[in-house]
C-alpha cells in the first residue's frame, strides 16, 4: 500500500500544531518568550519533522529518535529559549502533555467539522480550550493548596473543620501580639456545648465593605493543622465570626502566621502580622 504525502500541507499542519503546543507550554511555564520566537520554534519543529519523515532512514527507532528527540528538543530550545538541562527537560515533558491535551480536543472538535480547510480554525480553538483546561487545573491546584483540615480542641471536646489558609488574614491580638484565626460561631458552640462561652474579650478589625468592627475573641486549648503532617498549635486565638462562613464549605479562616513561626505558643511558635 502506498500513500501520497503532500509535504507542503504536512509542513503547514505541523507548524500550526507545533505553534499551539509551544503557546500552551509557554502558558504552563509562565514564560515571557515573545510570540515571534514561538513562530521560529514552530518552524524549526515543522522543518525537522518533515526532514525526518522524508529521509530514507532504514530503522524506525532512529526515525523516532529524530522526531521525538532532535526535532522536539530543538523546537523547545528555539521557541522558548530554555536555560539549563532541567528547564529544557521540564518544557519537553510539558510539550507532550500539551500535545495529548491539544490532540484530544482537536479530535473531539474535528468530528463535528468535515471541511479540511478549517484545520487552522480548529487548531486555534484547540489552543483556547487547552488553555482553559490548564487554567482550571491550576486554579483547582491552588485552591486545594490553601485548604486543610483542622482539629480544634477545648477541654475534652474536639471538632474537625475545613479551613482556608488566607494570606489576606493578618489579624493579630493587640495585647499579646499573637495571630488570630477566624472561626464560625456554630463551631464554637460545638466546642463549648451547653456551657456558656468563657474567657471572651473583643478584638477590633476592619475589612473590605466594613470600615471597622469588633469580634469576640477566645483562646482554645490547641489545634491540629492537618497538611502533609499534623502540626500541633498550642493555645491558639480564635475570633468568632457572627456571620455565616459555610457558603464555600469552610468553617475557619486560618491565619498563615500561625504556621510559619515567630510567637511562642508554649512548645510551638507562630508569628505576628498586622491587619
Amino acid at each position: 500500500m502506498q500513500y501520497e504525502l503532500y509535504i507542503d500541507v504536512f509542513f503547514l499542519e505541523n507548524f500550526a500544531m507545533d505553534y499551539v503546543m509551544l503557546a500552551v507550554v509557554r502558558k504552563m511555564l509562565g514564560s515571557s518568550a515573545p510570540y515571534w520566537r514561538l513562530c521560529i520554534g514552530a518552524l524549526t519543529g515543522a522543518f525537522l519533522t518533515c526532514l525526518a519523515v522524508a529521509l530514507p532512514v532504514p530503522y524506525a527507532s532512529v526515525k523516532l529518535i529524530l522526531l521525538h528527540g532532535l526535532a522536539n528538543i530543538a523546537m523547545v530550545k528555539t521557541g522558548l529559549k530554555t536555560e539549563g538541562i532541567r528547564e529544557l527537560a521540564r518544557a519537553w515533558i510539558l510539550l507532550y502533555i500539551s500535545g495529548f491535551l491539544a490532540g484530544g480536543v482537536f479530535g473531539f472538535l474535528r468530528q463535528y467539522v468535515r471541511a479540511g480547510s478549517l484545520f487552522f480554525a480548529l487548531a486555534v480553538a484547540s489552543y483556547y480550550m487547552v488553555s482553559g483546561i490548564w487554567g482550571l487545573v491550576a486554579y483547582l491546584g491552588r485552591r486545594s493548596r490553601y485548604r486543610c483540615q483542622v482539629v480544634l480542641q477545648k477541654g475534652a471536646k474536639r471538632v474537625t473543620v475545613q479551613a482556608l489558609i488566607d494570606t489576606g488574614n493578618c489579624l493579630k491580638d493587640d495585647i499579646t501580639g499573637k495571630p488570630v484565626s477566624i472561626i464560625d460561631k456554630n463551631v464554637i458552640k460545638k466546642l463549648w456545648g451547653e456551657n456558656d462561652i468563657t474567657g471572651i474579650r473583643y478584638i477590633s478589625y476592619h475589612s473590605i465593605g466594613k470600615a471597622e468592627g469588633v469580634m469576640p475573641l477566645v483562646t482554645l486549648d490547641g489545634m491540629y493543622v492537618c497538611r502533609k503532617e499534623k502540626e500541633w498549635i498550642e493555645k491558639p486565638l480564635a475570633a468568632i465570626c457572627e456571620g455565616e462562613m459555610t457558603a464555600d464549605r469552610y468553617e475557619m479562616i486560618l491565619n498563615p502566621d500561625v504556621l510559619i513561626g515567630g510567637i511562642d505558643y508554649g512548645n510551638k511558635s507562630c508569628s505576628t502580622a498586622s491587619i
